[in-house]
This record gives structure tokens, C-alpha cells and sequence, in this order.
């Protein structure tokens, strides 16, 4: 059995925009219109998660809504205060530990997500921003595994990935 991971970088945030905390700094225009990009790359690829683990932050919440606006049915999705700027371990605990159904998108921050993508690939994947995961890079990760908690370094194959910049 296969199981799949679509690993996303939030989109572009603005730091233009005075906030209080990190925790709630929004996306800036670019970010707003790389969403839906990649959003419809999935649906395109008939890529859809049973389940969304998501940071709870206010860039990596907008990036979802933005993504998932125009599916056909929004996943459940679960905003993680534990994914905020988490580190490749503890987001594969996360992982392991509240991974259910066939498909999860996980979105969360650099530079975990792209140390995260690195370690769970058994080879990178050639694309040139693999390594670099610019924001709202998407790799689909797959695993030949039965159940998530299985997941580990190493175990996965980079089957496709993506940068905004890809779909203009």
C-alpha cells in the first residue's frame, strides 16, 4: 500500500505589515496568488489529502484556505500549534502520531519542512528548489508503507514537486 504525503511550505508572507508576533504575520500579495497555484496544480494531478495538518500560524492557516478554495470538498483539517517553526522530528511525530487516511498535506515553515522533504526522500528530487523549498514549494512524498506510523527518514520516494514560479 502506498501512502502519500503532500509537503507544503506556507506562501509568501508580508513583512510589510506590523503585527505583534511572528505567530500572526499574514501573506503578501504573491503569497495570496501562489496558493491557489499550487491549490490547482493538486487538483489538476488529482492530488487531494484526506487530511490537512497544518500550523496554526496566520500565513501557513491562509496559505490553506487559499490552496483548498476551489476543491471540490475541503479535507478536514487540523491547525496545529505544535507545527509553528517545528523541527523535522517533532513534525514527523506529528506525523506518525495523527496521520489518518491515504493522503495527508502537511503545511509548515522553513527549515523544517525542507530538512523534513530531504530526510524523508530516499534521493532528492531534481527539481532545482528541492533543497532551497522556496515558499509554497509542494513535493508529493511516497511511501510504501500500511500505516503512518511506519513513517521514517529515507523511506520515501519525491514523486513530483512544484514551486509557484512553475505555473506562471
Amino acid at each position: 500500500m502506498t501512502l502519500r504525503l503532500i509537503l507544503t511550505r506556507h506562501a509568501k508572507s508580508d513583512w510589510s505589515t506590523p503585527v505583534a508576533d511572528d505567530f500572526d504575520r499574514p501573506l503578501n500579495a504573491r503569497g495570496r496568488d501562489a496558493a491557489p497555484k499550487i491549490g490547482a496544480w493538486l487538483a489538476d494531478q488529482n492530488i487531494f489529502p484526506d487530511l490537512i495538518l497544518c500550523s496554526s500560524a496566520a500565513r501557513t492557516r491562509e496559505t490553506c484556505e487559499l490552496m483548498t478554495a476551489n476543491w471540490p470538498e475541503i479535507p478536514q483539517t487540523k491547525f496545529l500549534d505544535k507545527l509553528y517553526l517545528a523541527a523535522p522530528q517533532d513534525m514527523l511525530d506529528i506525523l506518525r502520531n495523527k496521520g489518518a487516511g491515504q493522503t495527508i498535506m502537511m503545511i509548515a515553515h522553513n527549515p523544517g519542512t525542507a530538512t523534513m522533504a530531504g530526510m524523508l526522500a530516499r534521493q532528492p528530487h531534481p527539481h532545482p528548489d528541492f533543497m532551497r523549498y522556496p515558499t509554497a514549494f509542494t513535493t508529493i512524498l511516497d511511501f510504501e508503507i500500511t500505516d503512518w506510523r511506519e513513517a521514517d527518514w529515507g523511506l520515501a520516494t519525491a514523486s513530483a514537486a512544484v514551486s509557484p514560479r512553475d505555473l506562471s
